[in-house]
């Protein structure tokens, strides 16, 4: 009977280093097409992209500017947090909501989109669609303790560069590459969580 790779014991180091780390994750299709590995199959819907709401979470710590990055769900990858808008609501407070969401965020929203960013996203099992997110910096107060989705996600600060590394988007990266929160000014409290 032939062992599973995770429960194969080497012989030596060389083995070792050959073998797949069992945290390691297979790329999705989406994820190898926003790194430019692929292209997107000739099936995949027209170019119209469909809008998202993206929110960059910063703060300032010992004099230097951190931003948080959450997981996604399906694929573990660090992402920011975003999503659709919700019905009734400003871009910007879309955006707080998902900070909300996604990272127990509570903070204030910048007024207008710091930019924008291109990805595919797989919705369901066989389409793949093309998606651009507006991004708002949200300057965070506090972070929740407990929020909507944290079993579902992990949440860490980050430099800047170092968060632009860890994400596949190249446009997401050249965001948080060049963030500087000098020219953002915060004007709205989290919408629908005690401030409103």
């Amino acid at each position: 009977m032939v062992r599973p790779w995770w429960k194969y014991s080497p012989q030596s180091e060389r083995e070792a280093a050959q073998l797949p780390k069992p945290e390691a994750r297979v790329p999705t299709l989406g994820t190898l097409i926003n790194l430019g590995l692929i292209r997107p199959p000739v099936s995949a819907p027209s170019t119209d992209e469909a809008q998202q709401f993206a929110a960059l979470c910063w703060r300032e710590k010992s004099g230097k500017i951190e931003v948080l990055m959450v997981t996604s769900r399906g694929t573990g990858r660090w992402i920011i947090p975003k999503g659709w808008r919700v019905p009734g609501k400003s871009a910007r407070d879309s955006a707080l909501i998902e900070a909300w969401e996604e990272a127990g965020v509570e903070g204030r929203a910048a007024p207008e989109a710091i930019g924008s960013f291109s990805y595919m996203k797989m919705i369901g099992a066989k389409t793949l669609r093309p998606l651009r997110a507006e991004v708002y910096a949200v300057k965070v107060k506090s972070l929740a303790k407990r929020w909507p989705e944290a079993g579902e996600r992990k949440r860490k600060w980050m430099s800047p560069k170092k968060a632009a590394h860890k994400v596949v988007e190249p446009e997401l990266a050249a965001l948080l590459r060049g963030f500087a929160p000098e020219g953002v000014t915060a004007s709205r409290h989290t919408p629908g969580v005690g401030n409103a």
